[in-house]
């Protein structure tokens, strides 16, 4: 976007390669190539068992047991990493954007070394810097820790698990479990908290904690990661807070750290401020404590979704190359979960129009989906929101259930112009459908907070 500005843009990014390692990268960053993409890829992938067998339910005789391969699947999610890295090399190139591969060293703030693959050594000067390095999935600090895995790993894996464990309760940790699960692993979720997805609504989260025991997941809650051992046969023995867990691979969603030493970016040399965590300070425009020296993404660790990033980095094309000094706006960011059902969600959950000092009243629904009726499917989809009481403005709509996520986007939509609950009950549904119940929801569940 800058280059079509007319900026004079050179990029610098480390060699492609769909397997993550410390010296490789790649045009499309995380989300691409070891990230979003490929992960939905898998999860389409498993969730076509689940649809077998509800096809049952619906007169379907399917002749014999559906075969699947992991290494066709793996193969042909490869291809279209492939595919979508060659696509923004072609954008940039098509854009005028120099791109160099390697590793990039900041000199100072006008200064940046490049090292190719190959060790040869260019310097490049620019009135502006942006480091957009992204993040990195951690392990936690216990001994045997080596013997677990990062998704990085797991979606490369040479063959299927037969058991597998995953640690952690976040969305990736959900995400993979159903990846598994579907695929035919069988899976343990282990997490500290009570319910997994810390942070969104809490009826949202009880939801798809049932839904995961429905699935056939073994749901282990308040349970943390001791150490890990190895056998001579290579089973693993993860031992925990509440007794020893055996399996074939151990799977690590436990968070991810800005990516500001590996490799070296030599970001203090020339005195970018760094958190606790490892972030770039940056203040509300994007800007670290360097002049001229810019950060977006999930390397300043402020909201890690990729189209947060994209959002941050138009910001910052206006403000650098418009010369139109702009914020990016985090106000009603939706967000997904592609658990299986997955999880779409915006705005404030209960909880956080509560701690705001909101005075709410709450509308929810639980229901079966008429495409889970015919199956003997039992998973139940859930709906809620939550209203301002003294404007009538709807704060936040959540959803677990099959194509929640493309049913949430357009209400983020609405949420962005202010919609009130008046106006959700003034549109017509499109019935039958799921995404009616949003507009058909009459009888309030409750009022919260203070009066």
């Amino acid at each position: 976007m800058a280059a079509q500005k007319k900026a004079k843009v050179g990029l610098c990014e480390l060699p492609f390669d769909p397997i993550s390692s410390e010296l490789t990268g790649g045009l499309g960053g995380t989300c691409v190539i070891r990230g979003c993409v490929p992960k939905k890829l898998l999860m389409y992938g498993s969730a076509f068992s689940s649809e077998f067998s509800d096809a049952e339910g619906f007169g379907w005789e399917l002749p014999g047991k559906p075969q699947f391969s992991w290494d066709r699947l793996l193969r042909a999610k490869t291809e279209e990493i492939v595919r979508l890295n060659g696509i923004y090399s072609r954008l940039l190139d098509n854009s005028g954007v120099d791109t160099h591969i390697g590793s990039g060293r900041l000199l100072d703030k006008n200064t940046v070394q490049v090292t190719s693959p190959e060790g040869d050594v260019q310097i490049f000067t620019a009135s502006s810097i942006l480091i957009a390095t992204g993040g990195t999935a951690v392990k936690p600090d216990i001994p045997g820790a080596e013997y677990g895995m990062t998704s990085d790993e797991a979606l490369a894996l040479d063959k299927l698990p037969d058991r597998i464990v995953i640690v952690g309760g976040g969305y990736i940790a959900l995400e993979f479990a159903g990846i598994f699960q579907g695929l035919g692993v069988n899976v343990t979720l282990m997490f500290r908290q009570d319910l997994p997805l810390r942070g969104f609504d809490t009826d949202l989260r009880k939801t798809v904690n049932d839904n995961l025991r429905r699935r056939n997941i073994d749901v282990r809650q308040n349970c943390s990661p001791l150490a890990i051992t190895r056998s001579e046969d290579d089973t693993l023995t993860l031992s925990t807070s509440s007794g020893d867990i055996h399996a074939d691979a151990i799977m690590f969603a436990t968070g991810r750290k800005p990516n500001t030493s590996r490799p070296d970016l030599g970001l203090l040399g020339i005195g970018v401020q760094l958190d606790a965590d490892g972030a770039i300070i940056v203040d509300e425009y994007s800007r670290t404590s360097v002049q001229n020296v810019w950060a977006v993404g999930d390397v300043t660790n402020r909201v890690n979704l990729t189209p947060v990033a994209l959002m941050e980095g138009m910001a910052f094309v206006s403000s650098v190359v418009d010369k139109q000094l702009t914020k990016p706006n985090y106000s009603n960011i939706p967000c997904a979960v592609f658990s299986q059902p997955p999880v779409g969600t915006v705005g404030l959950s209960e909880e956080q129009a509560v701690a705001q000092g909101y005075r709410c009243d709450v509308y929810c629904s639980e229901f079966t989906p008429m495409r889970s009726t015919l199956a003997g499917r039992q998973e139940k989809t859930f709906m809620k929101l939550v209203v301002d009481q003294a404007t009538d403005r709807v704060l936040g709509v959540h959803m677990v259930g099959v194509d929640s996520p493309e049913i949430l986007q357009g209400f983020a939509t609405a949420l962005q112009c202010g919609a009130t609950k008046k106006h959700f009950d003034s549109t017509v549904g499109i019935h039958p459908s799921s995404a009616e119940e949003f507009v058909t929801m009459r009888t309030k569940t409750r009022s919260v907070g203070n009066k």
